[in-house]
């Protein structure tokens, strides 16, 4: 289809194109109460498969499709055939007959893959656990708020390298910011990087030095409940804390993804403390899937 395009992650997106969705939600933040807001989804549904449970990524696109004068329909995978074993170029090519557009929160990024292979409308990814890159954009977003350079910035990772951080991988080489990871061995990311501006270390506070924006997640992602025994062993030098913050530049804003295990990867001290924009970062998830949705119907 002319026009069809997807949002897996950062590599569909040009440095310009970020940036511009960026601009592009805090747009549509301000006229989010505003009488005549745009609703470039009027008459469209949007269908929501779901492996994984979800909070703010189920809110906020239902909340968003609405808001553009869509229609969301929730596909638990429980409750349609995929999860009976239908493959999923059956299910990608009769949804697409019903549907305009897919938001999906899946295990296997692969999934997702498949989906855009066979699917004949938007795909957009919710999360896999190769990739979170709604978060990330929702993460930028809020650091410009705070008055941050995301093209200049120095930013930290701290913990597991799951998804969330390949994402901030991705960001950083496409922007061009630096971005500090520590990662105990063995819980590195997932993806290769090849960047004079992105470096992994096993110290938090090597990482954290200088760094502008602290980022964190939990120690054990879903489907990896087994682990949480190790990994707190293994993680217990990794949490956020007042110590470790004091170590970063002055004002350093804290971000997390959510939900969080305080006390374990951050403290609740940091977490309610005025450094934190977790929950702006949450909000703001609304905001720029607002303007991923815009972005991908455009021309169809």
């Amino acid at each position: 289809m002319a026009g069809l395009r997807h949002f897996l992650t950062f590599q569909e997106l040009s440095r310009e194109e970020i940036l511009s969705l960026l601009d592009r939600s805090r747009e549509l933040k301000a006229e989010i109460r505003r009488e005549g807001s745009p609703r470039p989804l009027d008459g469209r549904t949007v269908g929501m498969i779901f492996e994984k449970p979800s909070t703010r990524t189920r809110v906020s696109f239902e909340v968003g499709i609405h808001q553009l004068g869509g229609q969301a329909v929730f596909l638990s995978a429980r409750d349609i055939q995929i999860g009976r074993g239908e493959p999923v170029r059956d299910t990608a090519r009769v949804l697409s007959r019903y549907l305009d557009a897919l938001v999906i929160r899946c295990y296997g990024h692969e999934i997702l893959e498949e989906f855009v292979k066979w699917a004949t409308v938007p795909v957009v990814n919710g999360l896999s656990d190769l990739h979170h890159p709604c978060q990330i954009l929702g993460d930028l977003l809020t650091l410009q708020e705070a008055g941050l350079d995301v093209c200049s910035m120095k930013a930290s990772w701290i913990g597991d390298g799951n998804n969330v951080a390949n994402s901030w991988i991705d960001a950083a080489a496409k922007l061009g910011f630096t971005l500090n990871l520590a990662c105990p061995e063995g819980y590195d990311p997932s993806i290769p990087f090849n960047s004079d501006k992105i470096f992994l270390t096993r110290d938090p506070v090597q990482a954290i030095k200088g760094a502008d924006v602290v980022s964190t997640d939990v120690w054990a992602s879903m489907g990896q409940e087994s682990e949480i025994g190790v990994r707190q062993e293994v993680f217990k030098q990794y949490q956020v804390n007042s110590e470790l913050l004091k170590h970063a530049a002055d004002p350093v804003y804290v971000l997390h993804c959510l939900p969080a295990h305080r006390g374990e990867e951050i403290t609740d001290e940091v977490m309610e403390s005025r450094q934190s924009l977790v929950w702006e970062q949450a909000e703001n998830r609304l905001h720029v899937q607002k303007a991923i949705l815009e972005m991908l119907f455009k021309g169809l």
